[in-house]
């Protein structure tokens, strides 16, 4: 959740007025939004690569407190070279959490179980959207305290104050895998690994740190030349770029419909609810029938039909129906795609290379998404 409203606030903070403030226009506010992907790509593969040195417990939460802080730093940010460094910093610091909890997940579930975890992992995704325009709505609202006069500064500092509490949190709470999981009993941990061991047959027994393979390239280039992998990442590209350009410039389309900024905020988060509960349905369906590929067969056309009405109609009532399909149809579509080269991926650094890749690839759809 922390990580969705940090990587999206900033399209709330455009129509709040953090254009005029720092005195950028369109074109450098797009090359913002670009040169945060560019770093974001960058760090994707070599995080996974380093998670299991680092282990989990250690290298998420680190994560997460580290792109609290520098989220933070955008509220006080005075020029255009101001907004550039942090978005890049940002890019570095968050780059690294959504592979490693593909990977981290992948040691801590079964295959037919993984859909599920990772949509209700994603469905925080929507839910910022939800969450992002409420509270927008409502730190853009705060006066002027300590020097900071913007309302859209408010909106940078206080999320990125609760993603640094987030993560200084998870380290006291999250196990570096089954074994050291203490919210379970003996008992439930042997049947856990038990589980695992025998749906994961080629090998993996209990979770990212625990896996007996050590690093080597050889299962590096495994993952890279994997066909597969190509595939998965060609179709989460074309999610991504139709996700993020939502996120970020929802708010903006709602405000062309003919409503104020504040409204804006507010409507925003009525598509962003309903697209997070059919994501659950669809990872659910997606688990319970072993099926990733149709299962986005069937969610895609909506999005694709709701980009299509949108750009052809006039009717404001139309095009807002049509936000309906657009979030619905795009963030039901992750899911199944992130577990699908996970589910197929024998070995813990072939896995963490797909994983990571797949996401790098993907999330090049950033730089079309700010177009």
């Amino acid at each position: 959740l922390c990580s969705f409203l940090d990587r999206t606030n900033v399209g709330n903070a455009k129509i709040l007025g953090l254009e005029k403030s720092i005195g950028i226009n369109d074109h450098q506010y797009a090359v913002g939004l670009a040169i945060f992907f560019a770093f974001y790509i960058v760090s994707e593969l070599p995080s996974n690569l380093v998670l299991k040195k680092v282990s989990p417990r250690i290298w998420l939460p680190c994560l997460t407190f580290a792109w609290g802080i520098v989220g933070m730093c955008l509220g006080f940010i005075q020029n255009y070279a101001g907004f550039l460094v942090v978005r890049a910093m940002l890019g570095v610091t968050e780059g690294g959490l959504l592979p490693g909890m593909v990977l981290y997940l992948s040691g801590m579930y079964t295959r037919g179980e993984l859909a599920l975890r990772i949509g209700l992992f994603y469905t925080t995704a929507s839910l910022s959207g939800a969450f992002g325009g409420l509270l927008a709505r409502g730190l853009s609202s705060i006066g002027s305290i300590g020097g900071v006069h913007a309302g859209w500064r408010w909106i940078m500092i206080v999320e990125g104050l609760l993603t640094a509490v987030v993560g200084a949190s998870a380290y006291f709470l999250l196990p570096n895998n089954i074994s050291t999981a203490k919210f379970l009993t003996e008992e439930e941990r042997e049947f856990a690994l038990y589980r695992l061991s025998r749906d994961y047959s080629f090998g993996l027994t209990s979770g990212v740190t625990a896996e007996p393979e050590r690093f080597r390239w050889s299962e590096v280039r495994r993952g890279v030349l994997d066909p597969s992998l190509w595939f998965s990442a060609s179709a989460y590209f074309a999610i991504l770029s139709g996700l993020y350009s939502f996120g970020l410039f929802l708010p903006t389309i709602i405000a062309g419909l003919g409503y104020t900024a504040n409204e804006a905020q507010l409507w925003s988060v009525i598509p962003y609810a309903v697209a997070a509960c059919i994501t659950v349905v669809a990872a659910v369906v997606s688990d319970r029938l072993r099926l990733r590929g149709p299962v986005m067969l069937c969610t895609l056309p909506l999005a694709i039909v709701g980009y299509a009405v949108i750009a052809n109609v006039k009717s404001n009532h139309v095009k807002f129906g049509m936000t309906f399909m657009m979030a619905t149809g795009l963030y039901a579509s992750v899911p199944p795609v992130l577990v699908w080269i996970s589910n197929n991926s024998a070995g813990h650094y072939k896995r963490a290379t797909a994983t990571g890749l797949q996401l790098a690839i993907a999330n090049c759809g950033g730089f079309v998404s700010g177009k």
